[in-house]
């Protein structure tokens, strides 16, 4: 064998290509250095670290930035005399000051308690439309008159004439935690016809609930979340004025309206801040009660409690000559002992048209005694006829319809010092039936549901009304997301991809046989509950979660 000489292997040698380990530059960094590095980064970055980067990507400062800049920035850019485009203005920088985060600021109260990747997920899921969807059976079949549902801090509540009231958990797979029947409470022959929540019980373990019935009498109850029970504590004797068909509640003060529009505003005695007893309450007294003729369902009624009074808004549809169905709204500021200090009204349709039952006179100071005020014709614009809306919602500064030809009106409503003013309807389309339920929560967030119980949607109310550009997309489905709940999870393999959409196509059969029931759904900070009927009969709790 001839040997290569020393030259040639020398040649060889360089022509092979050297192996390169190119140096872990990034641990030798310390913790402190390496999440300045991973501030930078976008968030679909952060969630793709591993190994020690992915424990310092989960950093609680850094999500909370993150979440300043794409959910609190861009709402703080829309407030007039503020321009998100002009870099110079540093009002606009990330800063933990309360003031800068809006309806946010409770999440930085509780500091290191709050989980802002967590919170950055469920808005991000929201935005998205991704979900995920449960179904709880309550009702063998529907009960007559309907189910009444609300929802409020994880906990819904349910009435019926059937089963009583009854209480049901939304968290840690829990089903229903407490119920009662009416016969404990002397209501056997009377229905349920309106329920509200104390809007003042939230993070308490007391959850109290105001129920409405046909016989014009209601009642006061308490959750206790802790022991799991609830317990009546009044019960109103009956009214000749009709059925309670819309209630509010906000301790010590109840509002309720009756089948024949009559509008009542109750007090409950408290002693140093807590109820006179524990056990049952003392009589409500009457500090107003206030006729309507134009006011008609569907309603919303509200209540704002102050230590120097209480304010209270009526939302409600209302017939208007040769224009259909409009809208109206009135808001009254009382003092504690029940003096009414104003009353204002607000209606969006054109000059020259009245409500149908309206008074030849115009509302003035003594309407204030006994009546609900009707329309100035010098403060009503115009606007096309439409049909009854099939559900109306208010929550300051928005006033949101719904009709059954697939559309929803949306209001501004300005109320300050100086006026109360309905601005003109823009219409939302993007529902291809009849939407049944529209409900406006919190930070301009709306949802709507049609007729099948599929199409539900969650509007943008406050982005849709920022601009021209906004306003015009706001006609169109964009300014709305479709709730589609997932079941894939996007780094699956081919096989569990295959056996999730067979499971998917089972999922979608078993959902077309849910239609909802006279269109309720409520929302959450977490979660959208939506009561659906099917076709058997039965009635069911449909839960879709964004956590």
């Amino acid at each position: 064998m001839v040997k290569r000489n020393r030259e040639e292997s020398e040649d060889a040698g360089s022509n092979k290509r050297l192996r390169c380990h190119p140096r872990d530059r990034l641990s030798a960094l310390s913790d402190e250095l390496l999440l300045v590095l991973l501030s930078y980064l976008p968030v679909h970055d952060l969630t793709r670290c591993e190994h020690r980067l992915r424990t310092l990507a989960s950093d609680s400062q850094i999500w909370k930035s993150a979440y300043y800049d794409r959910f609190v920035r861009p709402r703080a850019a829309r407030i007039p005399g503020i321009r998100e485009a002009n870099a110079s203005n540093r009002s606009l920088l990330y800063s933990s000051k309360l003031s800068k985060w809006l309806e946010d600021g409770p999440l930085v109260k509780r500091g290191g308690a709050t989980n802002w990747k967590r919170q950055y997920k469920l808005r991000h899921n929201w935005s998205r439309g991704s979900c995920k969807r449960t179904e709880t059976e309550i009702a063998k079949r529907p009960p007559i008159p309907s189910l009444l549902v609300r929802l409020h801090d994880g906990i819904i509540i349910t009435a019926d004439s059937i089963s009583g009231l009854r209480a049901w958990s939304t968290r840690g797979g829990e089903s229903r935690i407490a119920s009662m029947t009416w016969d404990t409470c002397t209501h056997s022959s009377a229905a349920p016809s309106a329920l509200a929540i104390d809007s003042s019980s939230a993070g308490t373990d007391d959850l109290r609930i105001s129920v409405g019935f046909l016989d014009g009498s209601f009642g006061l109850y308490v959750l206790d979340r802790r022991k799991r029970f609830l317990k009546s504590q009044y019960l109103h004797a009956p009214s000749t004025n009709g059925s309670i068909g819309a209630i509010a509640f906000a301790f010590p003060y109840l509002l309720t309206m009756t089948e024949a529009q009559l509008l009542s505003l109750y007090r409950f005695r408290i002693v140093d801040d807590e109820p006179s007893d524990q056990g049952n309450l003392d009589p409500p007294r009457l500090l107003s009660s206030l006729k309507s003729h134009t006011a008609w369902p569907p309603l919303s009624l509200a209540i704002k409690c102050s230590p120097t009074g209480v304010s209270t808004s009526i939302a409600y549809a209302m017939p208007v000559y040769t224009a259909g169905w409009s809208v109206g709204l009135q808001e009254l500021r009382l003092t504690t002992e029940g003096n009414i200090l104003e009353s204002r009204l607000a209606t969006p349709f054109s000059q020259g048209f009245r409500p149908l039952g309206a008074s030849e006179n115009r509302a003035g100071p003594s309407n204030l005694n006994g009546s609900l005020q009707t329309a100035d014709a010098a403060s009503v614009r115009f606007t096309s006829p439409s049909a009854k809306p099939t559900s109306l919602s208010y929550t300051h500064p928005y006033l949101l319809t719904a009709y059954s030809d697939n559309t929803m009106t949306l209001y501004m409503v300005t109320s300050n010092a100086r006026e109360l003013v309905i601005g003109p309807g823009k219409p939302l389309c993007g529902h291809t039936s009849s939407v049944l339920g529209a409900h406006v929560g919190d930070r301009g967030k709306a949802v709507s549901v049609s007729a099948g119980g599929n199409d539900l949607r969650v509007w943008e109310l406050e982005a849709g009304l920022s601009s021209s550009s906004s306003r015009r997309r706001a006609v169109w489905a964009e300014a709305s997301v479709m709730v589609r709940p997932e079941t894939v999870d996007e780094q699956q393999d081919f096989i569990s991809r295959q056996k999730a959409q067979n499971q998917t196509i089972s999922n979608l059969t078993a959902q077309e046989d849910l239609v909802t029931s006279k269109g309720w759904l409520s929302f959450d900070e977490e979660q959208v509950v939506l009561l659906g009927e099917k076709s058997q009969g039965s009635q069911a709790l449909v839960v879709y979660n964004f956590a």
